[in-house]
């Protein structure tokens, strides 16, 4: 090659420089970098030892146009701005396991997040049409309230797409979620195994699958243990949520000695308001929330919880989402962890 047909700052390597270099065709090159299988294994390794040598970059627009995938994936969070939970986004731990399971799973194959936030019928048009126009491969979507059409629109446009949590109404999409009801359940019987007689519960949102399995969960293992009715105040996952729901079970029910609260930030505040009107922690009242996220280590006492592994799921949630956007007529997929007791200082 001679100096005016050299890669230089002014003019980036082509793929007519690299297969000078590796002595192929321009096609040849084109199929290696764009990853086509059939080309013999000794002329791949060719061709990237030229790539290396030349400094050669793929041009994203030009190999979308030969793979039909931008390399991307939609992260939605649905609804959040409905329900005033623009704040809680970026406050809320349960966000950023997502996002960091969801980075993990997108790392190996080299694909990237673009981050959507779909409040209204507006904002969700805009993410089908998004998705519709390949901008993005696929959609994992996170709902925060039960109502949301975002699901359904996915699923009638046939837009490859992964929830995160059970949808609301029957959907043919794949989803990963939690066994909640089980949850609940260890959080009972921890309860009474402890001797706790008069048990409160703040329950999560009434349109959320999570909440509604929660709560349904920790009423019947309670009935198993002989106490089929325990005082209920309605939250919406957020600290200050909690801390409303606990204010007003303790006015009604000062003698309680056990409380459930469905999520970690919520059994924040349910620990501030017993702070506040005296009551020990765990001495006086038992506390167990839901989640182990960071809230629960920063609480005081250290909050005993159920686990919900949020990171393994999200990942988990990715790996779905990239085998539907390789086999697009594949069945849509259920994938459901278990959860565990961590036991620390509130119960």
């Amino acid at each position: 090659m001679t100096d005016a047909l050299q890669p230089t700052a002014a003019r980036p390597a082509t793929l007519e420089d690299v297969a000078r270099v590796a002595g192929v065709s321009r096609s040849t090159v084109s199929r290696v970098v764009n990853g086509v299988r059939n080309v013999d294994p000794a002329i791949q390794e060719t061709v990237r030892q030229a790539v290396a040598a030349t400094g050669y970059v793929p041009n994203g627009a030009a190999r979308a146009l030969v793979t039909r995938r931008a390399d991307t994936v939609a992260l939605i969070v649905s609804g959040a701005g409905e329900t005033g939970g623009d704040g809680m986004l970026f406050t809320d731990p349960f966000f950023g396991r997502v996002v960091g399971g969801v980075l993990c799973g997108l790392r190996p194959p080299g694909m990237h997040p673009v981050l959507m936030l779909a409040d209204d019928d507006a904002s969700r048009a805009q993410v089908i049409a998004y998705l519709r126009r390949g901008s993005a491969d696929g959609a994992l979507l996170v709902s925060t309230h039960g109502g949301d059409p975002l699901p359904a629109l996915l699923a009638e446009a046939g837009l490859p797409a992964v929830l995160f949590g059970r949808p609301a109404a029957a959907l043919p999409l794949s989803y990963v979620d939690l066994a909640n009801h089980e949850g609940a359940r260890l959080a009972a019987d921890h309860l009474a195994a402890r001797g706790c007689r008069r048990v409160v519960t703040v329950t999560g949102p009434a349109d959320l699958p999570a909440g509604q399995d929660r709560q349904a969960g920790f009423r019947e293992a309670m009935a198993r243990h002989g106490r089929p009715w325990s005082p209920e105040a309605a939250g919406d996952f957020t600290r200050r949520g909690g801390a409303a729901a606990m204010t007003r079970l303790l006015a009604e029910h000062p003698d309680l000695d056990g409380v459930f609260a469905a999520n970690d930030l919520m059994a924040q505040g349910v620990l501030a308001v017993l702070r506040e009107h005296g009551r020990r922690v765990p001495e006086d009242v038992a506390v167990i929330g839901f989640d182990d996220s960071s809230a629960a280590t920063a609480a005081h006492p250290r909050l005993t919880t159920v686990r919900q592994p949020v990171e393994e799921m999200a990942t988990r949630m990715t790996t779905l989402l990239l085998d539907r956007i390789r086999h697009p007529g594949a069945a849509p997929t259920s994938v459901l962890f278990e959860p565990r007791l961590i036991i620390r200082d509130s119960a």
